[in-house]
């Protein structure tokens, strides 16, 4: 391999998060929107050295060091490890070594690492040769998590199963959107122990959304089936959906996935970006921006 390849590996916003059941093996069943924002961490793939095959990764960026200290655990190299299983043929295979940037809160319910993982089988593909037929690709994606297979497109999708299945969205207007983190780590399978025992069926969407108004008033009558068990573990997260509720212009407020970080709904990306003031924290972390499509 010659040069440096990149990817982007965006966020991962749940819309709505309805728990419509659980399987036997304990998997819980999910009907989600999920879009993707502007802000995302990236990944730089280089030559490496050592044995033909090895994948070598360094975590930099503003959240890099609470990932460093786990990086041989890493979603991205347990994604490498799973894709030159699947390739074989290792002694063809060039060593290579990835940088990722990480600029995602982490444990934060926006799919960082999922996004990661995803972006790394992308990067992947393009330096090593092989043709991993696309239902393999995805059935490698399911294997390493459940928001790993939305995250491959970076699309707009309709989630369902444990988030292996795929369908299209609705067609989405252009809005602004805001992320906000309270710094705190939220357990995806502490919340989910802690949520009541209860399921919520599929909503129903419509095929499109003429604007965010119409948008935020058919989410509004939706939920997020996590959110309450992830306030009641971390009251921060709370704080964050009164403050963004009160931001000037907002039209809707949720916390997306399990937690922590929360989304705002506005009708421009400028929009967003004028209600920052009113949100930021010397603590919290927030992004403005719109919808990456």
């Amino acid at each position: 391999m010659t040069g440096t390849l990149y990817e982007s590996a965006h966020a991962k916003i749940n819309l709505y998060l309805h728990v419509t059941g659980r399987r036997a093996d304990g998997y819980h069943l999910l009907d989600s929107l999920a879009v993707f924002a502007g802000a995302g961490d990236t990944l730089a793939l280089h030559a490496g050295h050592g044995a033909a095959g090895a994948v070598s990764l360094d975590i930099a960026g503003p959240f890099g060091a609470g990932l460093a200290a786990d990086a041989d655990s890493n979603l991205i190299l347990r994604a490498a490890r799973l894709l030159r299983s699947e390739i074989g043929g290792t002694d063809r295979l060039d060593p290579l070594h990835i940088v990722l940037d990480k600029r995602l809160p982490v444990a934060s319910g926006i799919g960082g690492g999922s996004a990661d993982a995803a972006a790394a089988l992308r990067l992947l593909l393009r330096a090593w040769p092989a043709n991993v037929p696309r239902e393999r690709l995805m059935a490698l994606a399911t294997e390493l998590g459940a928001d790993v297979p939305v995250c491959v497109d970076q699309r707009a999708a309709r989630m369902g199963g444990i988030g292996e299945r795929l369908d299209p969205a609705p067609g989405l207007p252009p809005c602004g959107l805001m992320l906000v983190n309270c710094g705190e780590a939220v357990s995806t399978p502490a919340v989910f122990r802690a949520r009541a025992p209860v399921f919520t069926p599929a909503a129903a969407l419509p095929a499109a959304w003429p604007d965010v108004a119409a948008m935020a008033r058919d989410l509004s009558g939706l939920t997020n089936d996590l959110q309450d068990a992830a306030c009641a573990l971390c009251p921060a997260i709370r704080t964050v959906l009164d403050v963004l509720e009160a931001a000037p212009g907002c039209r809707l407020a949720r916390m997306s996935g399990s937690g922590a970080t929360c989304f705002a709904l506005f009708d421009s990306p400028q929009a967003a970006e004028a209600a920052r003031a009113a949100v930021e924290r010397p603590d919290w972390w927030v992004w403005a921006g719109s919808l990456f499509a």
